[in-house]
């Protein structure tokens, strides 16, 4: 029972909007999936942070989740900045088991146990958008990972948050989010959202006695990471 995580998938098998056009995302699906079946077995769990799909709506979504369920393990699913197709999670848990998609669960407001780790985590935001709601955005974003934290805390574990957004850069940090998890004393935090060059200003170490690691699908090469706490 191993965890894995990987963000940014992007998949776009019902709609029209391929990856592949980007420099480094050349057959990009077939390197996650020949990568995913190397790594992964059937007891596994994988985080998959967030811009999981182009889809807009369900119906668009529906083939890119049937892609990820005939994946070995389960599938921890998170909200990303791309995902307009997220609803409700009624809506999302009604989708998942009335298409039969029973290896894909939701991280919102909740937490899982994996093999002692308890996996908790919200999509944060960013702290440079201009957006008028910004402030709002990310008092929601910080009150959701709160709740994670301490729903993790209390399945025991050690607490592992996953973001999509990164709570800080080389130069900047969303200071409420990495106030939510230095006050809740999480030591290891995961992000995606970085992409190509602005992989470059990602913070990887630690900060504020917590471990950061950016794991965007192009900066990983399309490989899951194996989640693994340093003692």
């Amino acid at each position: 029972m191993a965890l894995f995580a990987i963000g940014d998938t992007h998949l776009s098998f019902g709609t029209d909007k391929p990856m592949n056009v980007f420099r480094g995302w050349d057959n990009y699906v077939e390197r996650l999936e020949e990568n995913w079946k190397k790594l992964i077995g059937e007891g596994d769990t994988v985080v998959l942070m967030g811009d999981i799909s182009w889809a807009m709506n369900l119906d668009e979504l529906r083939e890119d989740f049937r892609f990820i369920d005939s994946l070995p393990g389960k599938k921890l699913i998170m909200k990303g900045n791309h995902d307009y197709w997220w609803n409700t999670l009624t809506k999302l848990n009604a989708f998942v088991g009335d298409n039969g998609f029973d290896s894909i669960s939701f991280l919102f407001n909740n937490a899982y146990l994996v093999d002692g780790i308890a996996v908790c985590g919200t999509r944060g935001w960013f702290f440079d958008s201009e957006e008028a709601q910004s402030d709002k955005i990310v008092l929601r974003e910080t009150g959701r990972l709160y709740t994670s934290i301490r729903q993790a805390k209390m399945l025991g574990g050690e607490p592992v948050a996953f973001l999509h957004y990164p709570p800080l850069t080389k130069q900047q940090q969303c200071e409420p989010i990495v106030k939510a998890l230095r006050d809740e004393g999480v030591k290891y935090c995961y992000y995606a959202h970085l992409h190509g060059a602005s992989a470059y200003n990602a913070f990887i170490g630690t900060e504020q006695g917590i471990r950061f690691e950016l794991l965007s699908a192009d900066y990983l090469k399309f490989c899951p990471m194996p989640i693994k706490l340093t003692k």
